[in-house]
């Protein structure tokens, strides 16, 4: 009874009535995990299903972080302002899949928590994860209607921590991706288009125009992040990396993925506000 109120509370809006958009989204956040417990019980995670389902769990921890702070900008880009009190909703998805990776990898380990413990102490990538853990389990507890109204002017100052929390996750999704790091620089340029908006003055952010310019400069930026990681961080050549970009026969690179990205938001913002300058019923 008490899951099912609880259900029930999150696909409500402020007026407790039943909000279908949070209804979807809560179904949308609850997928992934569905998704590895399905595959888990059907025996399709691999060879290795702990560690497998540790990598999805964290992935989507990263994926759902990024998402919420996409919130504010996609709410100005497209003049949609119902979707703002989503963004608690899928920080606090990002919190639960990053404590439900952690689990996981406890479970690997057997439940020995000192080894755990020496493991997070020894190894940096586990270290950097683990700080990133903690500051994501803060920002959730402290998300309640109750903790805001207690923290007051102090609960906006603690949530900015959301960024450098942010680099870390990215970081460690890095550390830990090995050679392959293509998803892991795909969602930093994400991060990246997310930032350049944040600098972009605000008057230019009400409008849909600057977002192709953000979307080259995002482009750009990645290639640059992807350029700096294989030069420093493997053994790989950078430059080849970097000419892929211009290649697409294996499909596009994370800078030509954020680039279409961005371009293609930058046209759903500019026919939405065309449609709703001549007379067309605002999008929910």
């Amino acid at each position: 009874m008490f899951l099912l109120n609880s259900v029930a509370s999150l696909v409500k809006d402020r007026r407790g009535r039943f909000s279908p958009l949070r209804a979807v989204t809560l179904a949308i956040l609850c997928a992934p995990m569905l998704q590895v417990m399905v595959l888990a019980a059907i025996g399709g995670l691999g060879g290795r299903p702990v560690m497998e389902a540790t990598h999805k769990t964290g992935d989507w921890a990263v994926y759902f972080l990024l998402l919420s702070l996409g919130v504010t900008p996609l709410r100005a880009v497209l003049d949609w302002q119902r979707i703002v009190p989503l963004r608690r909703m899928i920080g606090v998805a990002s919190a639960c899949y990053a404590g439900v990776h952690f689990l996981i990898y406890c479970l690997d380990q057997h439940w020995h928590m000192l080894t755990v413990a020496s493991e997070i102490a020894l190894r940096f990538y586990l270290t950097v994860g683990f700080v990133t853990l903690l500051g994501l389990l803060a920002l959730a507890t402290t998300s309640t209607d109750r903790m805001i109204a207690r923290l007051g002017r102090r609960w906006k100052k603690l949530h900015k921590l959301a960024y450098p929390l942010t680099v870390l996750a990215l970081f460690h999704y890095f550390l830990q991706s090995k050679a392959d790091v293509s998803a892991a620089v795909f969602v930093a340029g994400l991060f990246a288009w997310e930032m350049l908006w944040r600098v972009t003055p605000h008057a230019a952010r009400l409008n849909w125009w600057p977002v192709p310019l953000l979307a080259f400069a995002a482009a750009v930026t990645t290639a640059a992040v992807e350029f700096a990681w294989y030069g420093l961080a493997t053994r790989i050549d950078p430059m080849r990396v970097l000419s892929a970009n211009l290649d697409l026969s294996y499909g596009p690179r994370p800078a030509v993925a954020i680039l279409l990205a961005g371009l293609t938001l930058a046209l759903i913002a500019g026919i939405r506000r065309r449609w709703r300058q001549r007379g067309g019923v605002a999008m929910a």
